[in-house]
């Protein structure tokens, strides 16, 4: 207690009885008074634990709004989904080098990445639309793109709902993991061209699908941002057009509201116009059918 009132240029009482006020207030207790020396409660570590993160943070606002009013944030967090990884990941990398003094890049499925923007992990998020029901957070539209039919090459594509029906016993249907967010839009979409396909293989990764497609394991339906995310040498799949009521996907970027500026506007535009040219060299490695 004394050398705490040292510190902050008070009297012992002082500190002694801002501890009781806090212990009355939360109704706890923060200090084991039986022990000597002190030694803190439960309570009272998780107090100090959580007082040293808000403490830490409160010293880093100052930095930071000067940093911002720079230009230059020093750390940002940016998440990616999958689908978009080979589309923009060397764009958004370059980004970051130039905005932030640090910055980490994360790439995976939508409903992980978005869960870590809510709970505040993640700074920036681009995306599916996965949190749109979610208030406060800065919103921008990337892209939008058809679902579509994804075959072996030179296999017959289904031209309407009932061929479809149709095909499934012979060839079956690969689905994508119902914990990506595209796996939950297209089984919605099923369920609306009332289509009961069996479940025989399920996957989270876009190219592990096309991979199995190429070897005549089956069909899917997936996007050509997927497509061309999964990079397989050209003439190995075809991509036909979905029967039935078109399915559009649509991709977005969410940032944390009001905290960078306009560095999110600023990476949406960027990513808009990448997208709308069709991506960096690799992305063209196997062009659509």
């Amino acid at each position: 207690m004394a050398h705490a009132a040292r510190r902050l240029g008070v009297t012992q009482p002082a500190v002694s009885q801002t501890i009781a006020e806090i212990e009355a207030r939360t109704g706890t207790t923060l200090f084991d008074r039986r022990t000597r020396p002190l030694s803190l409660t439960s309570a009272g570590l998780v107090l100090r634990q959580r007082g040293s993160l808000l403490l830490a943070d409160a010293r880093e606002i100052g930095p930071l709004l000067r940093q911002i009013g720079q230009r230059r944030v020093p750390f940002l967090r940016v998440g990616v989904v999958d689908s978009l990884s080979r589309a923009l990941a060397d764009l958004v990398a370059g980004f970051l080098a130039e905005v932030a003094d640090q910055s980490t890049l994360l790439s995976g499925l939508t409903i992980s990445q978005t869960s870590s923007l809510v709970t505040r992990q993640l700074d920036i998020f681009l995306g599916a639309q996965e949190v749109e029901d979610t208030e406060g957070l800065e919103r921008h539209v990337l892209h939008e793109e058809p679902y579509i039919l994804v075959c072996k090459a030179g296999v017959p594509a289904p031209g309407t709902v009932a061929e479809m029906a149709a095909l499934a016993p012979q060839s079956p249907f690969l689905r994508f993991n119902a914990r990506s967010r595209m796996g939950l839009e297209i089984e919605r979409h099923l369920r609306r061209l009332r289509l009961d396909l069996p479940r025989r293989q399920e996957f989270d990764s876009t190219y592990a699908v096309a991979a199995a497609i190429a070897s005549g394991l089956g069909w899917t339906i997936a996007t050509p941002l997927c497509v061309r995310e999964a990079a397989l040498p050209a003439g190995l799949i075809d991509c036909h057009p979905l029967p039935g009521p078109l399915a559009i996907r649509r991709l977005v970027l969410v940032a944390q509201p009001r905290e960078f500026g306009p560095l999110p506007a600023q990476l949406a535009t960027l990513c808009r116009l990448r997208l709308r040219e069709g991506g960096p060299p690799a992305f063209d490695a196997k062009p659509l059918r």
